[in-house]
């Protein structure tokens, strides 16, 4: 049965805001029971759950947010990005929001690298993770292919790739890393361009870009987060990615003790929103709560 798209329109709409280290966020929660927390990926923002949160909302406490940087949220032009301030800000978040209770995470592509911090803070005792499940996240750097744009973005010219980054790149990029089958319509093409720019984000793309080698440098920490994890852990993966697909599972089921992966085959980088329904199957089998809903209205606060 497909799901139901919450337009991006009505989704900001049910935007609420708060301020971390000066910056203005825009987050979300929807739902009651255990908390869930979903972290969004590089470069488009937390609308990317959107088929997933009203099917999860009936059984968890959804809460997301535009990380500093992207979507709706502050994009300073000037700031230094790093992970690890995307860590403490969603550390800010569930503080803001009274949570105390252990949190399950939901995270792909550059969330993924945030949810390993989160990880290793757990680990050391500063936060309580009940579980993790990545979604073509680029967990090992060695095994992460970058494309081309990225590879610029990373070089001195990058803040010219950013100024001239438009509508017409992001549509010959992002058709490289979808699935042959489950390309994005013009309309979710014009939504994540709309993201994007919001707040002159194109112009910041460069600077956002250096979590790539954020990843290398703490690889041992996140890597490590991930061997020493106790408790439970899965990889979803869209296998026909071709930045963090098949091959990145292969790395998982090498380096992680007892791996727990599932390839969706001729799924690409973003199995949320090109196979939903699936992700929705695998989320909830992993957390052992049955795949039959009925839609209902959704409490969002």
């Amino acid at each position: 049965m497909p799901l139901a798209e919450i337009p991006l329109c009505v989704w900001r709409t049910r935007s609420l805001g708060f301020t971390f280290r000066g910056q203005s966020i825009r987050y979300w929660t929807a739902g009651q029971g255990e908390p869930l927390l979903l972290i969004h990926g590089f470069p488009t923002a937390s609308w990317d759950w959107h088929y997933l949160w009203q099917p999860l909302a009936q059984r968890f406490r959804l809460i997301a947010c535009d990380m500093l940087g992207f979507g709706d949220s502050a994009k300073p032009p000037g700031h230094r990005y790093s992970l690890l301030e995307q860590a403490d800000l969603q550390q800010a978040l569930l503080a803001h929001l009274h949570i105390q209770e252990p949190v399950h995470l939901l995270a792909h592509d550059y969330g993924g690298s945030v949810a390993q911090e989160l990880l290793a803070r757990h680990n050391e005792g500063s936060i309580d993770i009940a579980s993790c499940v990545f979604l073509n996240a680029g967990l090992f750097p060695e095994c992460h292919r970058p494309l081309l744009l990225q590879r610029l973005l990373l070089s001195r010219l990058g803040w010219l790739v950013a100024r001239t980054f438009d509508r017409d790149d992001l549509v010959r990029n992002v058709g490289q890393i979808y699935g042959p089958g489950t390309q994005p319509s013009e309309s979710a093409l014009d939504d994540c361009w709309s993201l994007i720019v919001s707040n002159h984000g194109n112009r910041i793309l460069h600077r956002l870009s250096a979590y790539l080698t954020e990843r290398q440098a703490h690889r041992q920490r996140w890597v490590g987060a991930l061997q020493s994890a106790r408790l439970p852990l899965r990889f979803i993966n869209g296998a026909a990615d071709p930045l963090s697909g098949a091959h990145m599972v292969e790395r998982y089921e090498e380096l992680v003790p007892e791996p727990d992966t599932v390839l969706l085959h001729g799924i690409g980088h973003y199995p949320h929103t090109e196979s939903p329904c699936q992700v929705l199957s695998h989320y909830l089998d992993f957390r052992h709560q049955p795949l039959a809903w009925t839609p209902q209205k959704v409490a969002w606060s």
